[in-house]
């Protein structure tokens, strides 16, 4: 088999779509100010789905449970559905990493970043209709 064609950079985008088997996407935080954690992602549980991050470049932590995970770049954690978990970016340097996720929490995301509506009650509701729990 031969390909003549490249692959476009996946910066900023996401291979895969609700109708996949996983999904994946690039994404950055720009870092910001020291102090207690800037929660990318509020805590929340899959029951279902489990999610993995790969970071490219800087550090994010990942708590898995009750454990604080430190990923630098080149390095990954899975976190099992049913695990309580959340992540941010612990420096004021850029974190960009994959996320690596399934169809239903590609779904969720999206529909979180949809919401013109985000108090607590709105995001609980998303959150259950994806099959997942904040937590």
């Amino acid at each position: 088999m031969s390909f003549s064609k490249t692959a476009p950079a996946l910066a900023g985008n996401t291979i895969g779509s609700s109708s996949d088997d996983f999904v994946i996407a690039e994404w950055q935080d720009a870092g910001g100010p020291s102090g207690p954690p800037r929660f990318i992602a509020p805590p929340h549980l899959h029951h279902h789905d489990d999610e993995a991050w790969y970071v490219l470049e800087g550090t994010l932590i990942v708590r898995v449970g009750d454990e604080d995970i430190e990923v630098d770049a080149g390095s990954s954690v899975l976190v099992p559905h049913g695990t309580p978990h959340t992540y941010w970016n612990p420096s004021s340097a850029r974190a960009r990493y994959l996320l690596i996720m399934t169809p239903k929490i590609f779904d969720l995301i999206q529909s979180i970043h949809q919401l013109t509506d985000k108090t607590r009650p709105a995001l609980e509701e998303v959150f259950k209709e994806h099959d997942s729990q904040l937590l």
